[in-house]
């Protein structure tokens, strides 16, 4: 089969299926693994998907955003692992930043008995760290519907007061060219300062959040640890050689 014959192919079965494994791409066109790796390398390149643990996905538009609840249905077994990894950097006496989001808040129920104190500007994280009897700083600002995320100028300000040991950052894209990213603006500028006040940070983000990048950059590779759970041989390679990096075993 042609290369254009089969590029086809692969970009039909994306728009029809969004994530497409490896396996189904070899059957569909009667190829061999290392010839649709080789296609998929070139397809991202010309920038008409992004690879993935296992195969390849749909680019998403640069401010597509999921709110909370559609967030809480993607991923969640991956989600779970990454969370309670990262929560095993978060040691006694440490001063930690959380950020707003679904995994970063699947850490607090691993955070229960430290002695540790939180700052966060998730609205959806306060009741879980009360109920664990964290003590618990929360940011003031605009309030962010969609992520129940406190942001903007109120944000800033109340962060600014703070210095941190460690902090736990969500993002919606990690590329090895575009660093960590965000759709909105005003969410990278606070995810950004967390950073900057921070002795450590860490980027958590399950595999389907790889080789995507969104509207506002948060920061570059170099930056933080990523904590990612499992991906393929190729894709490991090329990110640590960027960054400092945690694989979650499955």
């Amino acid at each position: 089969m042609l290369t254009a014959e089969r590029h086809r192919i692969i970009l039909e079965l994306l728009a029809e299926k969004e994530v497409v494994k490896l396996q189904e791409l070899v059957e569909a066109t009667h190829s061999s693994e290392s010839t649709i790796r080789r296609d998929l390398t070139q397809l991202e390149k010309e920038k008409k998907l992004r690879r993935v643990h296992g195969g390849a996905a749909l680019l998403h538009q640069k401010r597509e955003e999921l709110s909370v609840l559609e967030k809480s249905t993607k991923n969640m077994k991956e989600k779970k692992m990454i969370a309670e990894y990262a929560a095993s950097f978060v040691q006694d006496g440490d001063c930690i930043y959380l950020d707003a989001g679904t995994t970063t808040f699947e850490m607090i129920a691993h955070l229960r008995g430290k002695d540790i104190v939180v700052v966060t500007n998730g609205i959806m994280h306060v009741d879980a760290l009360l109920e664990h009897e964290i003590p618990t700083y929360l940011l003031g600002g605009f309030i962010k519907k969609k992520t129940k995320a406190l942001l903007g100028r109120g944000a800033l300000n109340a962060l600014e007061s703070y210095s941190f040991d460690k902090c736990f950052i969500g993002a919606n894209g990690i590329h090895l060219d575009y660093g960590y990213t965000t759709p909105d603006p005003e969410e990278a500028m606070v995810k950004r300062l967390a950073m900057k006040l921070s002795q450590h940070a860490y980027i958590l983000a399950d595999h389907s959040k790889l080789n995507e990048s969104t509207f506002a950059k948060i920061a570059d590779l170099e930056e933080a640890t990523l904590i990612v759970d499992e991906l393929d041989e190729e894709l490991l390679e090329l990110y640590e050689a960027k960054t400092a990096i945690e694989v979650v075993k499955r």
